[in-house]
């Protein structure tokens, strides 16, 4: 399977990937829509509830130079 990265004006993003969904032969349309506000605050919110455990002693962290040397 081969890809392709498409830049489009935001006038006719929509337009586009409307396109692209319809075409028979194209198996997945990928946007960069993903990360949206909701999404992005989700993540957040669970990054701050996981600094708190750490502090309170409730979560085990990996010191960042111990991670590193491990890839």
């Amino acid at each position: 399977m081969r890809q392709v990265t498409i830049y489009t004006t935001d006038n006719e993003y929509n337009e586009f990937v409307q396109l692209a969904k319809n075409l028979r032969y194209v198996k997945k349309v990928e946007t960069d829509e993903g990360d949206d506000k909701v999404s992005i605050l989700k993540n957040l919110k669970t990054g701050l509830k996981e600094m708190e455990l750490f502090k309170k002693g409730k979560l085990k962290t990996t010191a960042a130079n111990d991670f590193l040397d491990k890839l």
